[in-house]
């Protein structure tokens, strides 16, 4: 059961999504449902709407019926695909006890069916506890606010993960011809933040599988985009978990592989080689103090200093600059 802290939480980050589900439901009541009565909906469920309109999730004037589960279609705009089956037989049996605390948000579909917008959780749970009805309001929405509404649903969720967001964006966009910065304003979103998101659908297939099972995060996406050679990410993206490599780790691994010719890193066993990120640090202060390309290869404290020259000058330059600094 979603209890006092959760709300809370939830209503706070409902208020830093820009707009909000506030500015997608419409605020007309549905007139088609008439006023809520005792014989309809029960009082577990009336008081349970009061707290939604409390915690301004659902406009004031709405009504809520029973609708019968099976005669509710899934929501066509759920990007969500990774449901918690511990967290769901929780929910069961605290809905086994008390009932639906929320009501889901639902939209007339045809021959008398509904279409899912919001409360997908909530419809799971309680099938498994093995309710045959559950409280709703319906709302008449356009598809695109419907869409609108589940992505921003979403969002709301903490375990909502990168890719799953990612394809929410993209749905928009494809669907209804959003632009990033139309899809920021209407989630709450950076135009910057949708962009890198929506970039992750770049990513090859077996590495968005890696996304979607947790094994990689949104961080080390953004770095496996920056490879010069896009072919090579599935080889890092797996080298990566395997080493369990931080984002630290894996940006100077990166950083290495992008190096032009023979500057790329020496290799061990057909891999890159790590680079510790101190070396890294180190060769890009002396690349700025000599203003030549730096080559550092460390190995376990030996090594060599390789420095690039493009020109005499420049070779004159850092002799003259090597010699006065050891005077």
């Amino acid at each position: 059961m979603e209890n006092a802290v959760s709300t809370e939480k939830a209503s706070e980050k409902r208020r830093a999504l820009g707009r909000g589900l506030d500015s997608l439901l419409p605020s007309r009541p549905a007139a088609a449902l008439g006023t809520v009565s005792a014989t309809t909906v029960p009082p577990s469920a009336v008081d349970s709407s009061r707290q939604v309109l409390r915690n301004s999730a659902i406009p004031a004037g709405d009504s809520v019926s029973k609708i019968a589960l099976d005669q509710i279609d899934e929501n066509p705009y759920q990007t969500r695909r990774n449901f918690d089956q511990k967290a769901l037989a929780e929910l069961a049996e605290s809905i086994r006890a008390n009932g639906i605390v929320q009501p889901i948000v639902v939209r007339p579909a045809t021959s008398g069916r509904y279409v899912l917008i919001l409360g997908e959780r909530r419809c799971r749970a309680a099938k498994l506890a093995g309710e045959a009805t559950i409280p709703a309001i319906v709302r008449y929405v356009s598809n695109e606010q419907a869409a609108e509404m589940t992505v921003v649903e979403n969002l709301q969720r903490q375990d909502l993960n990168c890719l799953e967001q990612a394809q929410a964006f993209a749905r928009l966009s494809r669907d209804f011809g959003l632009t990033q910065e139309q899809i920021g304003q209407k989630t709450g979103c950076s135009r910057e933040s949708v962009s890198n998101y929506m970039r992750l659908l770049k990513l090859p297939p077996e590495v968005q599988d890696l996304l979607s099972a947790g094994k990689l995060g949104f961080s080390e996406a953004r770095v496996l985009l920056q490879l010069a050679n896009p072919e090579s990410i599935p080889h890092f993206a797996k080298e990566a978990v395997e080493k369990q490599l931080s984002v630290a780790q894996l940006s100077a691994l990166i950083d290495y592989a992008n190096l032009p010719g023979d500057s790329a890193p020496e290799k061990e066993n057909g891999t890159a080689r790590w680079v510790d990120p101190n070396v890294r640090a180190i060769q890009t202060e002396l690349e700025q103090v000599l203003g030549c390309r730096v080559r550092i290869n460390d190995r376990k404290g030996k090594g060599k200093i390789v420095i690039e020259y493009g020109t005499l000058d420049d070779f004159d330059r850092v002799v003259e600059m090597l010699k006065g600094s050891s005077e």
